[in-house]
C-alpha cells in the first residue's frame, strides 16, 4: 500500500530545545506503526505537529497526498486524522454517549442556526449522529454504559471511550498516545486485540506511541524509534529490537540486548 502519511525533515524547537530534528517517516495505508523511544524523545511532540497543536519550524507533513502543515486542529480532524492522549481527556461530567457525540460534531453540517430552528435537515442529522454514536459504543463494548458519566467508568473503559470518541470523527488515521498506560495485564491484552480489530473491521491506519515493548512488538507492522528528537531506527519489530542504536538509547552504552526488556511475544499476539 502507498503511504497515507509522510513527514519530511520535520523539525520543532522550543526555545533552545530541539524537540524534533529532521524527522522523516512514512506510514503505509492500512498498517499499524509503533512509535517508541525514551522519555523526552519527541514522540508526543510529533503527534502534536501531526494534529495541528504545534506548527513545525521546518519540514512538511503530507497526508493523503496533500500538505497539512500549518492547518488548524479542526481542519486536520475533518481531513481524517484523530487522536487519543497519554493522559485521558474525557468530558468527565458528560455521559459516554455525549462524549462520543462530541466526536461526531466535525461531521455535522447544520450549524448553530440549524440547531436553533430545528429544521427537518438538522433533526435528521441529529438522529443520525445519535445512531452512529450508539453503534460506536457497541463496537468498543460500552453500549451498556451509554448513560454513565465518563468519570464513573473504570479506567480501562475510559481508555476505550476516548478511542470511541476518536472513531466518531471518521478518521483514516488514528493516533494512539500510550493506549495501554496504567492498564493491568488483562486490560492490556484486551486492548491489544481491540486495536487489531479496529484495523481489521474499520480499515484504519494506526500510529501508536507505546512504552510496553510486548505490545509494540506484538502489534506493529513497523516500528520507528526516536531519541533526542531524531529518528534512529526504523523497520520490522524484530530488526529494531536488535538494533544497537536502539539498545543504547534505552539501556545506555554497553548494555545488553534489548530483548531482556521485552517479555516474549506469543505467536497469537502478532496476528
Amino acid at each position: 500500500m502507498g503511504a497515507l502519511l509522510q513527514t519530511r525533515d520535520l523539525t520543532k524547537h522550543f526555545g533552545g530545545l530541539v524537540a524534533l530534528s529532521r524527522v522523516n517517516l512514512d506510514v503505509a495505508e492500512g498498517s499499524i506503526v509503533g512509535l517508541i523511544g525514551p522519555n523526552g524523545a519527541g514522540k508526543t511532540t510529533l503527534f502534536n505537529c501531526l494534529t495541528g497543536v504545534h506548527a513545525p519550524d521546518r519540514g512538511d507533513i503530507v497526508f493523503s497526498g496533500k500538505s497539512i502543515r500549518g492547518l488548524k486542529c479542526h481542519v486536520i480532524t475533518r481531513l481524517g486524522i484523530s487522536r487519543t492522549f497519554q493522559n485521558i481527556r474525557l468530558f468527565n461530567h458528560m455521559t459516554s454517549l455525549e462524549n462520543v457525540l462530541v466526536g461526531r460534531h466535525c461531521r455535522m453540517r447544520a450549524g448553530v442556526w440549524g440547531a436553533v430552528t430545528r429544521g427537518k435537515g438538522a433533526v435528521k442529522e441529529e438522529r443520525g449522529a445519535f445512531r452512529r454514536a450508539e453503534a460506536i459504543l457497541e463496537f468498543v463494548g460500552l453500549a451498556d454504559r451509554a448513560d454513565t458519566l465518563a468519570k464513573n467508568l473504570p479506567y480501562g473503559d475510559q481508555r476505550r471511550l476516548e478511542i470511541a470518541r476518536a472513531l466518531a470523527t471518521e478518521p483514516k488515521l488514528l493516533l494512539l498516545d500510550e493506549p495501554t498506560a496504567g492498564m493491568n495485564p488483562q486490560e492490556t491484552d484486551g486492548l491489544r486485540q481491540f486495536i487489531h480489530r479496529v484495523r481489521r473491521e474499520m480499515g484504519l491506519t494506526i500510529l501508536l506511541i507505546e512504552h510496553d515493548m510486548r505490545v509494540v512488538m506484538g502489534i506493529s507492522d513497523k516500528v520507528i524509534v526516536l531519541d533526542n528528537g531524531a529518528k534512529i531506527s526504523e523497520g520490522a519489530p524484530k530488526a529494531v529490537q536488535n538494533d544497537p542504536k536502539v539498545i543504547e538509547a534505552y539501556l545506555g552504552r554497553g548494555a545488553g540486548n534489548l530483548k531482556r526488556r521485552v517479555t516474549a511475544v506469543r505467536p497469537e499476539d502478532a496476528r
